[in-house]
């Protein structure tokens, strides 16, 4: 029978280790840290992305189709040549790290301080170059790669793992994105760990909190996309409200299973082509991308949050085509091989499907189908119905979508089950494949030596009986 806790015991043998609250105030100190690296990677990636701006709206939008090409070679092959763990979302590269078959001396290629630098300067070039790319992803590695170089200044038994550093990293890369702590510790639980490890849970959502806090500090609580003002809803949205779940379960599946066999299926014609000449390669689909953004009015070029935006003001300079050309842009850039995330794109896609609904079945209930297009094609793209789920509700004032929020984000996430494979585990998996050596296979058992021909057989002793006939019967 176990005794009941004592409290005075306790808090002596607490105050008493003066190791452990010093490895505690280093996690917490590494966390503020990470909160304002995700911070200054926000103001790098906005002030890259008005500079292209400038270069779009200068002499009629014609400059881009040299910018864009020329920034987005550069970007690559930079990439390539430095930092080749930076390039594509950064969500991947620290699944990647937590999955145990990776020897400790390889996590540096997927995590590190210089990784976390590399990345903000690199994935900011992306959105100087005008890519539908996101910074949630890049600011997922950036914070991972920020508390996992506290591990050098633990004690030699500190009790927190580089497991937990990893996990709080990432999600604190979350929680300063969204500025919201709560998204961050869902995105922990559910993409990054399965579950918490219960000696260091309170302190890594101490660490996710803190970080979110950074990112409240410097930002307010303004979103990223705006506050989504919702009207009073009834079961007339209910029919809407199926078709945009749907559509955006079908497309962020088809998204998924599009981008992961863009990035792992190397036999294909264009892959070959992406490996053997990758800067003329990021060339000619970053001018693809420039072509798309000039037919919709620049719409397509960056996150996506000003056409967002317009969609919830109700303005109709969104092209009807938008949600079609973006996912395209996306995914094009994407795969180009520049850091960047796709979180931002996709919450614009599902605005898109919301709002194109909302112009066939009632314009009037357009505020909420574009919320629930945002959070179901998410929750499709990244199968992570819960933190796509909550990063959206966070945007809306008040809590009369919550039920409507997460029954699409599931219904989306379900129907992306059933046409694709998680699309971060996948590309994991692939990031992995390329690292870790297989298991050498078992020598073969060598045969016995066949005996002489020549040798005679050997004949039994007549005189003495054979064993089993030493023993009594039935034995």
């Amino acid at each position: 029978m176990q005794q009941e806790p004592d409290f005075l015991h306790n808090l002596n043998q607490e105050f008493r280790d003066g190791r452990r609250w010093l490895d505690r105030t280093i996690v917490l100190a590494y966390a503020a840290a990470a909160g304002l690296c995700v911070v200054a990677f926000t103001l790098m990636a906005d002030a890259g992305f008005e500079f292209f701006e400038s270069i779009y709206h200068w002499q009629g939008g014609w400059a881009v189709l040299l910018w864009m090409p020329a920034v987005t070679a550069g970007a690559v092959w930079l990439t390539r040549r430095w930092a080749p763990g930076a390039a594509g979302s950064g969500i991947p590269q620290v699944i990647a790290t937590l999955d145990p078959a990776l020897d400790s001396t390889q996590r540096g290629r997927f995590v590190s301080l210089w990784l976390s630098f590399a990345k903000m300067a690199l994935a900011s070039a992306g959105f100087a170059a005008g890519l539908s790319i996101g910074r949630e992803g890049p600011s997922v590695q950036v914070a991972a790669g920020v508390m996992h170089h506290a591990r050098r200044w633990f004690g030699p038994h500190s009790g927190i793992s580089h497991h937990a550093l990893l996990v709080a990293g990432g999600a604190a890369g979350i929680a300063a994105a969204f500025n919201a702590p709560l998204a961050g510790v869902v995105f922990a639980i559910e993409e990054l760990s399965r579950k918490l490890e219960s000696r260091s849970s309170g302190l890594i959502i101490a660490a996710i909190v803190l970080a979110g806090l950074m990112g409240v500090s410097a930002f307010g609580n303004l979103s990223y996309f705006g506050r989504i003002q919702v009207p009073h809803l009834t079961w007339d949205a209910l029919l809407p409200g199926l078709c945009v779940t749907l559509a955006c379960g079908v497309l962020g599946g088809l998204f998924a299973k599009l981008l992961a066999a863009s990035l792992t299926r190397a036999p294909e014609r264009l892959n070959q082509l992406r490996a053997r000449f990758p800067i003329r390669f990021a060339a000619a689909v970053a001018l693809v991308i420039a072509v798309i953004g000039m037919v919709t009015g620049g719409a397509t070029f960056g996150a996506g949050s000003e056409a967002v935006k317009h969609m919830l003001a109700g303005q109709a300079d969104v092209p009807s085509f938008y949600v079609t050309l973006k996912f395209i842009a996306t995914w094009l850039s994407a795969w180009v091989g520049v850091p960047g995330g796709i979180f931002a794109p996709s919450l614009s896609i599902g605005a898109g499907v919301g709002h194109n609904v909302a112009g066939l079945m009632g314009a009037d209930i357009a505020p909420a189908l574009i919320a629930m297009g945002m959070a179901a094609f998410l929750a499709a793209v990244t199968q992570a119905p819960l933190t796509a789920f909550i990063i959206v509700m966070e945007m809306v004032d008040g809590h009369s979508m919550v039920l409507s929020l997460m029954a699409a984000a599931m219904l989306a996430s379900l129907v992306s089950r059933m046409l694709a494979r998680p699309l971060y585990e996948t590309l994991a998996q692939h990031m992995l494949s390329m690292v870790v050596a297989p298991a050498p296979a078992p020598a073969p058992a060598p045969a016995p030596a066949p005996a002489p021909a020549s040798a005679p057989a050997p004949v039994p002793d007549q005189a003495s009986p054979p064993k089993d006939q030493d023993k009594p019967a039935g034995a």
